[in-house]
């Protein structure tokens, strides 16, 4: 082969690897400058961003308040009792929607998602984020609610999901993660939880009972 082409074949060869390496140091490298716009339209949309001003409305806000009377998809809320847990100023003494195995499973997996943590699996208040607290010796630290002990049994189903859904001392309101339904199917949990630390022999039929002599 003529030195020439061979010297062309070479360069043609590094100049293929130059995109390779462009892309190894788009992917692993950091810049301060902006990065290379290939799609324009992509990042600089004609579109109102949040907290900005803009002259197209007569207020100067880009942000809008929600149209009155608006509801979004799947979040019709359903009467005050279901909604809020109460009856006028009362809480709600029993669950309000139906309670079956179904919606148990469905709470305790949401408890163990979002409550766990901190009151533990069986809702002693021995999570593992009170354990590490604790562990650091954390003064400004609130330890977890047992809620299994008898002065949390003894509240009425609504107070239970009014601090699910509001939150207290420095656990958060879960009304974001959690739907309504979801909220009544943690309750329901808890009372499983509170159930199985006072349940006894006399909950059982008498061929349960036989059983376990």
């Amino acid at each position: 082969m003529p030195r020439p082409l061979l010297y062309v074949g070479l360069v043609l060869i590094a100049l293929t690897l130059i995109p390779l390496g462009l892309l190894i140091v788009a992917r692993h490298g950091t810049q301060d400058g902006p990065r290379i716009q290939v799609v324009y339209d992509m990042d600089q949309q004609d579109k109102l961003r949040t907290q900005r001003s803009t002259d197209l409305f007569e207020d100067g806000r880009a942000m809008r308040k929600w149209v009155d009377g608006t509801v979004a998809r799947g979040q019709i809320r359903p009467n005050a009792v279901v909604a809020d847990g109460r009856t006028g100023e009362n809480w709600v003494a029993n669950i309000p929607v139906a309670v079956s195995a179904e919606s148990i499973a469905r709470g305790r997996e949401k408890f163990e998602i979002y409550c766990a943590p901190c009151h533990g699996l069986a809702g002693r208040g021995d999570g593992l984020v009170h354990r590490r607290a604790s562990s650091l010796g954390e003064a400004t630290w609130t330890p977890p609610t047992d809620i299994t002990t008898d002065a949390v049994a003894a509240q009425p189903a609504g107070q239970i999901y009014s601090t699910i859904t509001n939150g207290i001392r420095n656990m958060p309101s879960y009304a974001p993660q959690l739907t309504v339904q979801d909220r009544w199917d943690v309750v329901s949990y808890v009372r499983a939880l509170q159930r199985s630390v006072r349940g006894s022999t006399e909950d059982l039929d008498d061929d349960a009972r036989a059983s376990l002599r």
